[in-house]
């Protein structure tokens, strides 16, 4: 390996937490977010853009530093979003079990307590969740939607600012993993 890989992979223990939460936590915090998604457009347009479920799935996978746990919380948030919404059964499991999984990855190389990266991360997982899930869309339903880049980056920006505050509240409810 080389010098600078070293650094990285030997992290100091402070930053190797793992964060654990209540399991009412675990639960009920998914399901606002998804009903949220679900119901508040309805009335409030203006605030479709948001996608509460992927941030909600990426700030509990970089708190657990588990690859594989990411992939799982991902997998049931999004196939719970999708048993609520218009979409096919599996669409956003698929594409949020990526990003879960992806997003426990980079906690296991950077400092996810910083509020840049957090905002970095946030930006970075809508765009891929977006662009994921126009390509799946395109392959799997063979749906011929055009991929809107300007909306989406608007989106990625918005998304990004709102993960901030949101993830400085769900801070409160974490407790160190035993």
């Amino acid at each position: 390996m080389t010098e600078y890989s070293d650094s990285v992979v030997n992290l100091p223990p402070s930053r190797l937490r793992v964060w654990s939460f209540r399991p009412l936590t675990w639960v009920l915090l998914p399901i606002l977010a998804i009903l949220f998604q679900v119901y508040v457009p309805r009335f409030f347009g203006f605030l479709s853009y948001l996608e509460l479920p992927l941030l909600v799935t990426v700030y509990f996978s970089v708190m657990r530093r588990q690859p594989p746990a990411g992939a799982l919380i991902g997998c049931l948030i999004g196939l719970a979003q999708d048993s609520l919404t218009n979409q096919p059964l599996g669409m956003f499991g698929i594409v949020k079990t990526v990003i879960g999984y992806s997003a426990a990855s980079v906690s296991l190389r950077f400092d996810v307590e910083n509020s840049g990266l957090r905002y970095v991360m946030s930006f970075g997982f809508f765009f891929a969740h977006q662009v994921l899930f126009w390509a799946l869309s395109r392959t799997l339903l063979g749906t011929h939607a055009d991929l809107k880049l300007p909306q989406i980056l608007i989106a990625a920006v918005l998304n990004g600012v709102v993960a901030l505050p949101l993830y400085q509240v769900f801070d409160k409810l974490k407790s160190e993993a035993q």
